[in-house]
C-alpha cells in the first residue's frame, strides 16, 4: 500500500514538472508578451518576467520593444528639377503596443520598410536638388511625418528618419563643380576690386598730406631707395624731381661762358651793367 502511495506520488509529481515545464514562460525585459487562447487575444500583454500558459490552449507571442535600426534601400527618383539621384536612408523605430503589432498587421518590420520607401521616392519627387543637399534637416522631418502616420495604428513609433547620401550622375558633378569655380571666382574678383578701391582712398589721402609737405614726398623717395637697395641689386634706378631735370635742360641750352640764371624758374637774364 506504501507503495502504491510512493508510485502515484511520483507519478503525480512528474506529471506536475511536466507541466509546468510546458506551461511556463519568460518574458525578457525588452519584450512583452501577447496571449492568445485558442486563437483569441485574451490576457491582455504580459510584462516581463516569468509567466504560465495552458499548454495547448494558448499561445504567447512574444515582441521586441527595442528600438530598431533599419536602412531604407537607395531608390532612384527624378527630383522636382528634372536631375536623377540615387537617396537611401536610415529609419529608427519602436513598438509602442505590442498587442497592435501583432494583430493589426502581418508584419510590422516589413510594413514600415515598404513604406519608409515609397515615402523616400515621394520626397524626392518633391524636393529640388538644393533642398536634397543641403536642407535635409526639413526632409527629414516631412519624410518621418509621412511614415509615423499610418504606423501609428500598427502600434509601431517612428523615433527618427534620416537620409544618408544622395548620388549624383557624374555629368552632375561636374557642373557642380564648374559652377562653384565660377563662384569663387567672382568672391575672388569682388574681394580684390574692394581691395583697389580701399587703397585708392588711402593712396589719395596720402597724396593729399604730401602735397601740403614737399619734404614728405623726399623722405618717401629715400625710403623706396632704401628698400630696393636691401634687394642687393646690381643696378639701381634713382628717380629725380622733374624741377631738376627742367634745370640741368636750360643749363644745356645756355651758351659756353655765361652763366646760369640764378632767379626763380621763369624769370629772365637780368639787366647789364
Amino acid at each position: 500500500m506504501v507503495q502504491e502511495l510512493l508510485i502515484a506520488g511520483a507519478a503525480a509529481g512528474s506529471a506536475c514538472l511536466v507541466y509546468v515545464a510546458a506551461a511556463a514562460r519568460v518574458v525578457k525585459q525588452y519584450e512583452r508578451g501577447v496571449m492568445f487562447r485558442l486563437g483569441r487575444l485574451s490576457g491582455g500583454v504580459r510584462s516581463p518576467g516569468f509567466t504560465l500558459v495552458v499548454p495547448g490552449v494558448d499561445r504567447l507571442r512574444k515582441v521586441n520593444m527595442q528600438i530598431v535600426t533599419m536602412p531604407v534601400p537607395a531608390q532612384d527618383g527624378i527630383t522636382r528639377d528634372n536631375v536623377t539621384v540615387r537617396v537611401d536612408a536610415v529609419i529608427y523605430f519602436k513598438v509602442v503596443d505590442a498587442a497592435n503589432a501583432v494583430v493589426q498587421v502581418e508584419d510590422y518590420r516589413f510594413a514600415v520598410s515598404q513604406m519608409a520607401q515609397t515615402s523616400l521616392r515621394s520626397i524626392m519627387g518633391k524636393s529640388d536638388l538644393d533642398d536634397l543637399l543641403s536642407n535635409r534637416e526639413k526632409l527629414n522631418q516631412g519624410l518621418e511625418l509621412m511614415i509615423d502616420s499610418p504606423a501609428i495604428g500598427w502600434g509601431v513609433q517612428i523615433d527618427r528618419v534620416e537620409i544618408k547620401d544622395v548620388s549624383l550622375p557624374e555629368s552632375m558633378k561636374r557642373s557642380m563643380a564648374r559652377q562653384a569655380e565660377a563662384d569663387r571666382e567672382r568672391r575672388a574678383r569682388v574681394i580684390n576690386a574692394d581691395a583697389e578701391l580701399q587703397a585708392s582712398k588711402k593712396l589719395a589721402e596720402a597724396a593729399g598730406v604730401m602735397s601740403e609737405q614737399p619734404a614728405a614726398l623726399q623722405l618717401r623717395l629715400l625710403q623706396t631707395v632704401v628698400a630696393v637697395a636691401a634687394e642687393k641689386n646690381s643696378t639701381l634706378v634713382l628717380p629725380f624731381p622733374v624741377e631738376l631735370l627742367r634745370f640741368l635742360e636750360r643749363a644745356q641750352q645756355q651758351p659756353s661762358g655765361v652763366a646760369p640764371p640764378t632767379g626763380p624758374p621763369g624769370a629772365g637774364p637780368g639787366p647789364s651793367p
